[in-house]
């Protein structure tokens, strides 16, 4: 059940320029996790930090402009904000660059973080912007000291896939997204194989996680939420690039699951809301309850 308060799900770590081939975009996973929250009737708030130029301000101008709190986005004097060169393969997959060191490798916490995730109800966060012993040693303090519910998007992006800070996080959380590569690595980790399903459960066990979704691309995802599996094929769209794609679905999956909508319900949701994404342009189109309906009407 959601508090009675402004900002009830809080998204933490790097917010970015994406350099795709068609232009500069707004990005970075908790950024794009946020507005897809806003556009799914929650309320989140993001802590991160920009570069003290032309970049961050515009960032923080897009992120107002989308309804978003910006109060707790730092400003850092020395490190520029973030970009990421975005490469697109054949089938309009991505590759990243992620440059360093950045804005966002240097957040630190205060009291309105502190106070902000003590009241959370979840507190969403990815592997990648804990690179630095900074960044992830503020996310550490800050969740051992909430309540919240801890969701962790593992985001295993060589160079920055480290297996001890991963590990870190999966031991410290309560529910865990990640992809079906992410997750056959995580557990070669500890010489597992087999089908995933089995996989999920032994994650779930392993790192005493008790909710896992594992998203397999184009073939949907799976949910393991109440000791059951729940699936989904996913649908059929022609992708434009797949940027964002994955933090519609998490945003969708969390805001349905938040308005109490069943495993199975916000699973469609949220494989019709990745799928949407992925036929538009960039991270964070435009789009309303009812284009991911329609898409959900003309796909069964």
């Amino acid at each position: 059940m959601q508090k009675n308060q402004t900002e009830n799900i809080v998204c933490f770590g790097e917010i970015l320029w994406d350099m795709l081939p068609s232009g500069a975009k707004p990005g970075g996973a908790p950024m794009n996790v946020a507005i897809h929250l806003k556009k799914q009737g929650q309320n989140p708030a993001i802590i991160s930090k920009t570069g003290d130029d032309q970049e961050g301000r515009a960032l923080i101008r897009f992120l107002e402009k989308s309804g978003l709190n910006s109060n707790y986005i730092a400003t850092d004097k020395e490190l520029p904000t973030s970009k990421v060169l975005v490469h697109l393969d054949e089938n309009k997959n991505a590759t990243y660059e992620i440059c360093k060191p950045v804005a966002w490798d240097n957040i630190n916490s205060n009291v309105e973080t502190e106070k902000l995730v003590s009241n959370a109800d979840i507190v969403i966060f990815g592997s990648l912007a804990s690179r630095t012993e900074i960044t992830k040693n503020t996310l550490i303090q800050l969740l051992k000291n909430s309540d919240a519910k801890r969701l962790f998007d593992v985001n295993l992006r060589p160079p920055f896939d480290n297996r001890e800070i991963v590990e870190t996080f999966l031991n410290l959380s309560d529910f865990v997204k990640l992809n079906d590569d992410e997750l056959v690595k995580i557990a070669s980790w500890h010489n597992k194989s087999g089908k995933l399903t089995k996989l999920t459960q032994w994650v779930s066990e392993f790192y005493e996680c008790p909710d896992i979704c594992v998203t397999l691309g184009a073939n949907g995802a799976l949910l393991f939420i109440n000791n059951t599996i729940f699936e989904h094929p996913g649908f059929k769209v022609t992708a434009v690039d797949t940027v964002g794609a994955g933090d519609s679905f998490l945003a969708s999956l969390v805001a349905n699951l938040e308005k109490n909508y069943s495993p199975e319900k916000s699973l469609e949701y949220a494989c019709a809301t990745g799928a949407f994404v992925a036929s538009q342009p960039g991270a964070v189109p435009d789009y309303s309850e009812k284009d991911i309906e329609k898409l959900i009407q003309t796909t069964m």
